[in-house]
């Protein structure tokens, strides 16, 4: 998902980007009950039927899947905040407490890559993927309100 915040005036533009979430927490839940039940549905059928390893199996298989949830989720919780000013284009991402990627914006290119849509500021030698998390249509977007965004601060920094 990409959001547009002003910064406020004269200080330019920040787009905040997360990845598409398809479900909200409370559905992350009811998912990880609905397989468990079912897990343990089976494991005590498999019990009652004589199999005395069926319920071990399904509590491993639970802590295994709630686990691969809980990645999932933080997995979804990455963001990254672009900020292109008049006097510079930062990259954040959520992990790091100093930018990834700072320059001035006369001198930022944006390319993007014909094969797989990734996109990357550069300047100096120092490249930056941006966005990567995104799907392909919210890549294009985010391309185009960047090559806007840089167009706009270099106008007016040729201005000033």
């Amino acid at each position: 998902m990409i959001e547009m915040v002003p910064s406020g005036p004269g200080t330019g533009t920040q787009l905040r980007l997360r990845p598409p979430r398809a479900m909200t927490a409370r559905q992350f839940v009811a998912l990880f009950a609905t397989l468990a039940a079912a897990m343990w549905l089976v494991a005590l059928l498999g019990w009652w039927a004589g199999n005395v390893f069926a319920p071990a199996f399904a509590l491993l298989d639970s802590v295994m899947v709630a686990a691969a949830l809980r990645w999932l989720w933080r997995l979804g919780e990455r963001r990254e905040v672009i900020s292109i000013g008049p006097e510079a284009v930062e990259v954040w991402r959520s992990a790091q407490p100093a930018p990834v990627f700072r320059a001035h914006p006369v001198w930022v290119r944006l390319e993007v890559a014909d094969d797989d849509g990734s996109i990357e500021l550069a300047s100096s030698g120092v490249r930056c993927e941006v966005g990567a998390f995104l799907g392909p249509s919210e890549r294009l977007q985010l391309a185009q309100r960047l090559r806007a965004m840089l167009e706009a601060s270099r106008a007016t920094n040729t201005r000033t």
